[in-house]
């Protein structure tokens, strides 16, 4: 951080991935900086935050989070993008649902495990055990596992893309005000069509009926594990092409950066 505080006038644009600390080291350089927060913005010590710095230009990663930025910080909305060749296409032929995501209550995998054996369908569960709620894991998932309901651990992408490509769908069951959710756009790339609970960004990147299901209940989600099926994962991962690739991630930042640069407001 202090090599960049010395350097600072050698860029025209200087896009930092945080919260805090570069606020104060950017100084007179905010206006021509931007920001990506990755976490939640609606709880009290963001809100403090975005008081302190009004000037400082904040990216949304999604029109959800933006909700809960001030209109003085919003630069604009740019949705994660990953790249093309980062996952392949699969056939979703390996007879189970996945769930990706920490081992925590904010993304549910106990839930994930009881919709998919109300829906009589084995699950595998992918993830880190949450450092900041530990027990989490062995008190409300730990019990639910079975031969049908598989633990498998951290995975990394190329374990991660193996799981996405075999699964009939991803669930993803959250319950908090998701910021983006990358394994949805990760899963369509895969092919895999997403059950999502409506809450924070899914709407935005879960196109209903197309790329997966948004639903608001566990019998909602039941309901749409059958009609999963139904859906082309070839279209799927066009409409991943479209809409979640990093290089419409790159153009959306730098049309952000040159309006900056500019000296435009968000």
């Amino acid at each position: 951080m202090e090599g960049l505080r010395c350097r600072l006038a050698e860029f025209d644009i200087v896009h930092c991935h945080g919260e805090f600390m570069h606020a104060v080291m950017l100084g007179e350089r905010r206006p021509r900086s931007l920001t990506t927060i990755h976490w939640r913005v609606d709880e009290l010590d963001r809100e403090l935050f975005f008081a302190a710095f009004p000037d400082l230009p904040v990216a949304a990663i999604s029109r959800s989070q933006e909700s809960g930025i001030p209109p003085a910080n919003r630069a604009g909305v740019v949705h994660h993008g990953i790249a093309e060749n980062r996952y392949a296409p699969g056939a979703g032929d390996g007879g189970y649902l996945a769930f990706v995501g920490r081992m925590t209550d904010q993304k549910r995998p106990d839930t994930a495990i009881r919709v998919a054996q109300a829906a009589g369908r084995p699950i595998r569960l992918a993830g880190t055990v949450d450092v900041g709620n530990p027990r989490y894991f062995d008190t409300y998932v730990r019990p639910l596992l079975s031969d049908e309901a598989v633990y498998v651990g951290p995975l990394g992408d190329r374990g991660k893309g193996d799981l996405l490509q075999g699964a009939e769908a991803l669930l993803f069951p959250v319950d908090w005000p998701e910021p983006f959710g990358l394994v949805m756009i990760e899963a369509m790339a895969c092919g895999t069509p997403v059950i999502a609970w409506n809450k924070g960004s899914v709407p935005e990147v879960v196109e209903n009926g197309v790329t997966g299901f948004v639903v608001a209940s566990e019998a909602e989600a039941v309901d749409a594990i059958a009609r999963a099926r139904q859906l082309d994962r070839h279209a799927i991962r066009r409409r991943f092409e479209t809409r979640f690739t990093a290089r419409r991630m790159a153009e959306d930042y730098l049309a952000i950066y040159q309006r900056l640069a500019a000296g435009g407001a968000g």
